[in-house]
C-alpha cells in the first residue's frame, strides 16, 4: 500500500494566479508559507519558513482564485507531484508541487480581505470545495493540457 498525502496550514505568499487549459479546465497556482518555531540551546526563539508550490484544478481552482489572496490563512490537503524539464542550458530542472484536493479557509470573516463588508450574496456564504468523490468522477488531466 502506498500513500502520497500532504496536509498544510499556512499563509498564501502571493495572490493566486488563475489560468485555463486549452480544453477549458481551470487551474490555479500560488505559494504557501509554513513556519516552524523552536527554542535553541540558549533559549532563543528560532523560526524556519518553508515555501510550497500549490496547484488546484477545476472548481477548487476557481474557488481559490476567487476567495484567497496574499496573507490568507488556509488548510490544504493534497498530494506531492514533482515535474522535471531541461532548461535552456540543457540542465535538468525539478519543481515539486502540492496538488490540492481540499481547502479550508481559516481566516476570520474580518480578516478575509481588503473589505470586511460583503459586497454580494456569493461572499456571504462561499461555496464549499468539491468533495473527493466529485473530483474523482471528473476526467484526469494529461500533461499536454497543462498551460505552463
Amino acid at each position: 500500500m502506498d500513500l502520497n498525502k500532504v496536509m498544510l496550514i499556512g499563509r498564501v505568499t502571493q495572490d493566486p494566479e488563475v489560468r485555463t487549459t486549452p480544453s477549458g479546465i481551470a487551474v490555479t497556482s500560488f505559494g504557501l508559507a509554513t513556519n516552524l518555531y523552536w527554542n535553541d540551546q540558549q533559549g532563543q526563539r528560532q523560526e524556519k519558513v518553508e515555501f510550497h508550490n500549490i496547484v488546484a484544478w477545476r472548481k477548487l481552482a476557481e474557488i481559490c482564485g476567487q476567495y484567497l489572496h496574499k496573507g490568507s490563512k488556509v488548510y490544504l490537503e493534497g498530494r506531492l507531484q514533482t515535474n522535471s524539464w531541461d532548461d535552456q542550458s540543457g540542465n535538468k530542472r525539478y519543481r515539486t508541487e502540492v496538488i490540492t484536493d481540499n481547502m479550508i479557509m481559516l481566516d476570520r470573516k474580518s480578516d478575509s480581505g481588503p473589505s470586511s463588508a460583503p459586497t454580494g450574496p456569493e461572499e456571504q456564504a462561499p461555496a464549499p470545495p468539491p468533495s473527493q468523490a466529485e473530483q474523482s468522477q471528473e476526467e484526469e488531466i494529461s500533461v499536454e493540457d497543462i498551460p505552463f
